[in-house]
């Protein structure tokens, strides 16, 4: 059977690490800085980009580049990289397309954190962003769109809104202009969804999330699927499609092809911004990547019975779950991820933001952490934590209600994550 034709759960556990004859079974931890070589010349024509190979892991390190090609299979794409954090991968994605003076198009319904990126960190670099509904129809889309737009970016579950992204549509507008668009497939997982088959270019995940799984490893990738044309649009892509004058005037479409935007990424942005993963965390991400699928079950099957539990208590004034048939984004779901969605599930309580920290503060076992998307339950109520830097009209606009909790349901037993639930539901 050839690598293509793997199922995901296989290339969960042997995606990456090929070790040959004598080699370690399980993928090693390169702990090392550093690489040697034997002559100048050798290590000058790695710098030149002549030839491939590591001399430094602030840009590349085995451990890292074996988990990066587990998620890149598991993507469906081309080319991968590691970053320090979700934050990072995102962040990178937008500064290797765009420079002082560009703009992109966002979905507005994303997570707090990355609209903040968005909104004020890039706009203070001269980049300028405009957040569109993510329901808009392809010509209010098309109209956000100006002459500098360099690509579109969505999630495909938002975060903690759980709307669902129309790729298709977004994708359609997206290419229509000649410009990319990328979308953050964290919540979803590449188990549950694959943005390159419904006409993403480009995804990012923050693997601190369910990738690994076990909230011990901060993280983020970033993949691409080779799909986008940039020398079709040489004129929006200087960066890629023009002489870079830090490496000799190497020109990364042509000398690398399909490669071409994740070397970019890795030999500019990393090599000036550092902001490399951990080979220790790359590795405790491998670990979690070989149970991915398996848990990714657990989490939909458990996380539809807690919502289906929610949607009948009297006390819950609203559930936003896409695997509920009531849910707006019902018929979404079912189109990009019949499988299931995630582990995680919003809703809000009658009584208003008081009734939501008083039940919140009630909880046994599920946790009140900054966290989302690992083994175990957690809740947060976002409008006081994560999303508080945003004003209440943009937190509306993000999806994000001040009564809004976020549940993350674990792979503990479900009988036991309700009747947590249930207990302090009882005490408000």
């Amino acid at each position: 059977m050839s690598k293509n034709k793997l199922k995901a759960g296989t290339i969960c556990v042997q995606g990456g690490w090929k070790p040959q004859q004598g080699e370690p079974r399980v993928l090693p931890i390169y702990q090392s800085t550093t690489y040697k070589y034997d002559t100048i010349e050798d290590m000058g024509d790695l710098f030149d980009l002549k030839t491939s190979g590591y001399f430094y892991t602030r840009l590349q390190n085995p451990t890292n580049d074996n988990v990066a090609a587990k998620i890149t299979e598991l993507e469906g794409g081309v080319a991968g990289m590691l970053t320090s954090s979700g934050q990072a991968a995102n962040f990178f994605v937008i500064f290797n397309l765009c420079e002082a003076g560009d703009h992109f198009v966002s979905a507005s319904t994303i997570y707090g954190g990355t609209y903040n990126l968005f909104a004020v960190t890039l706009k203070r670099m001269g980049i300028d962003v405009t957040f569109v509904d993510i329901e808009a129809s392809e010509e209010e889309l098309a109209s956000a769109i100006q002459p500098n737009t360099k690509l579109i970016f969505g999630e495909t579950l938002a975060n903690p809104a759980l709307s669902v992204l129309d790729i298709e549509k977004f994708a359609k507008v997206a290419h229509a202009h000649g410009i990319p668009l990328i979308v953050d497939n964290t919540f979803a997982t590449p188990i549950n969804c694959r943005p390159f088959e419904w006409g993403a270019d480009i995804v990012t995940h923050s693997t601190t999330k369910y990738m690994d799984g076990h909230a011990s490893a901060l993280g983020g990738c970033i993949v691409d699927s080779g799909n986008f044309d940039w020398e079709k649009s040489a004129d929006k892509f200087p960066g890629l499609t023009t002489p870079d004058a830090s490496y000799h005037g190497v020109v990364y479409t042509e000398a690398f092809g399909k490669a071409a935007f994740i070397t970019k990424a890795i030999m500019q942005l990393m090599r000036d911004l550092g902001a490399v993963q951990s080979p220790q965390n790359a590795f405790l991400t491998n670990i979690g990547l070989e149970t991915l699928e398996l848990r990714m079950k657990k989490h939909v099957s458990s996380a539809q019975k807690v919502a289906e539990y929610l949607e009948n208590n009297d006390k819950v004034a609203w559930v936003s779950y896409p695997g509920l048939k009531s849910n707006k984004y019902y018929d979404l779901a079912q189109k990009y991820l019949p499988n299931g969605t995630c582990g995680v599930i919003s809703f809000g309580l009658k009584g208003g933001k008081e009734t939501c920290k008083q039940f919140i503060n009630e909880l046994n076992f599920i946790a009140i952490v900054t966290h989302v998307a690992d083994a175990r339950s957690c809740v947060l109520h976002p409008a006081s934590t994560t999303h508080r830097q945003m004003t209440d009209e943009q937190l509306l606009e993000a999806g994000v209600p001040p009564e809004l909790i976020r549940v993350s349901v674990g792979i503990e037993d479900v009988e036991d994550i309700i009747a947590d639930i249930e207990q302090a539901l009882e005490k408000v």
